[in-house]
This record gives C-alpha cells, structure tokens and sequence, in this order.
C-alpha cells in the first residue's frame, strides 16, 4: 500500500518522469470500508471530445490510475510509479455513449434543443469503475441521517497509512469554518452522498480543521 498519510484533493499529480500528469480531482473506495482503489485524475490538456473507436460518443479529461500506481503523496504533490505519458494512456472515468432514443427522450431533446440547451435527451453518462465502488470527491454532498438535512460538503479527505480516517466537510449552519468528521460516523455512501449518523451532541463536538 503506498504511503498515503497526506493524501489530499486537488494535489498536482506528476509521473515517475517528474513530468506533469495533472491534478487529483477524487478517489474511488469501496463502498464498504472506504478502501482506496484507484485516483481520478483530471488532465491539465484537455481531450474532452476526443473519439473511441469503441465509443459511441466522447470521453472526458479525468482518467482512472489504479491505486497501486502511486508511489508517495503529500499535502499538495502525488507521485506516480508510471510516466505521465502512461498515464495519458490510462481509461477515461467517464464517458457518454448514445441509448435508443424513447418517445419520451425525443419530446425532451426537442424542448432542450428549442431552448437553447442543446444536450441530446438520450446521452448516457457511464462511469468506468466496478459496482462495489464508490466516488468521493469535494462539493459532494454529506447528508444527516436520513433526515434529508444537508449537514455540508465534502472539502477533503483525510488518510492515515492508506486508511481514510476523516471526511473535511464545510458545514451549513452549525459552523463558519471546516470541520472533521471521523469515518466512523459515515454509515452508508454513495455516488451522490455520503449519511453521516450524528446527534447534536455528536455535531458540536466535531474537531475544525486545521489544514
């Protein structure tokens, strides 16, 4: 496991060259565990629009480097055990092929389209990572309970020996500043949230961050 005890969003990613690979935008984890298993990295070039023979569409920027690619991080730099240029080989994280196009989805595009939106109703957006894993990446939204409340959103993530110890989340209302929320308290995750199961005894008690 590589040496993860700083390993923070929005760190420069080079390659074992020392060339540039671009900047770490989130991590994939295991849905149980929070794991890491893989970076997303988001390419300072562009390929946004770039084609796949396999593709029926267009493919982003951020591509997907396995976990066990990276040789150290700290507060503000990754390094990589592979080239930047093998990473520029690396799978895209997302992509976006074209589904049949249903009545329904005709009736939308053509109201998107008249109003100036232009998106085709029938883009499907697939993410390229196994189903037992999970994305986390900052302004996502961290949820109490099952309340429906939105405690704040993800700021950072805290790791300790390549264990995620800790969520940074900016709260809404309770605090003005970031705080710590321990990973024993996230109870389920996904791709659209993280549950945090706390009390108010629980929230006044969270640790500001200190960066």
């Amino acid at each position: 496991m590589p040496d993860l005890r700083d390993f923070r969003l929005g760190a420069h990613v080079v390659g074992s060259d020392g060339e540039n690979a671009g900047t770490l935008v989130s991590v994939l984890v295991e849905e149980q565990g929070f794991d890491p298993r893989a970076l997303v990295v988001k390419q300072e070039e562009s390929i946004a629009g770039r084609l796949l023979s396999d593709e029926k569409f267009y493919v982003t920027d951020e591509l997907v480097v396995p976990i066990s690619s990276v040789e150290s991080a700290t507060h503000d730099l990754v390094k990589l055990s592979i080239p930047a240029s093998d990473v520029r080989k690396q799978p895209p994280y997302l992509s976006y092929r074209f589904k049949p196009l249903t009545v329904g989805d005709a009736a939308l595009e053509e109201a998107e389209v008249l109003g100036g939106l232009g998106t085709p109703a029938n883009v499907e957006e697939v993410a390229n990572k196994p189903a037992d894993q999970i994305e986390i990446d900052r302004d996502e939204n961290v949820m109490l309970g099952t309340t429906g409340h939105r405690l704040g959103k993800v700021q950072d993530l805290l790791y300790h020996d390549g264990e995620l110890i800790g969520v940074v989340i900016r709260p809404e209302g309770f605090f003005k500043r970031d705080v710590v929320l321990p990973i024993r308290f996230i109870s389920r995750a996904d791709d659209m949230a993280l549950f945090a199961a706390l009390n108010e005894s629980d929230i006044e008690h969270l640790e500001p961050f200190a960066g």
